[in-house]
């Protein structure tokens, strides 16, 4: 298992920018195909645009029950856990009226 820990890039994140930058580096992650903890510890903000930019995006790459598999979070307070759900709901919603 690798720990993949988002406090190393800062404590709040609300870009889309930045989202980007860290979902490719999830993707190169995810490719070695180990499963990986997404630590969100020591972590205060993250707004929907970044969740869907960064995690909910992955979708677009592989279906939701890969990235189940492959990925477990930690450490999401409350707040940020809403957001990455929210930018799940929403992606899976979109890419399945698409199908």
């Amino acid at each position: 298992m690798v720990e993949f820990k988002f406090a190393q890039y800062g404590e709040n994140f609300g870009t889309r920018d930045m989202g980007a930058k860290i979902r490719k580096e999830l993707l190169a992650l995810l490719e070695g195909g180990e499963r990986i903890v997404l630590d969100f510890t020591g972590v205060n903000v993250v707004t929907n645009s970044f969740a869907d930019e960064c995690i909910a995006k992955l979708l677009l790459d592989m279906p939701l029950e890969e990235l189940k598999k492959k990925t477990t979070f930690r450490g999401l307070n409350p707040v940020a856990e809403k957001s990455v759900l929210v930018a799940l709901q929403r992606r899976y919603k979109v890419l399945k009226s698409l199908q």
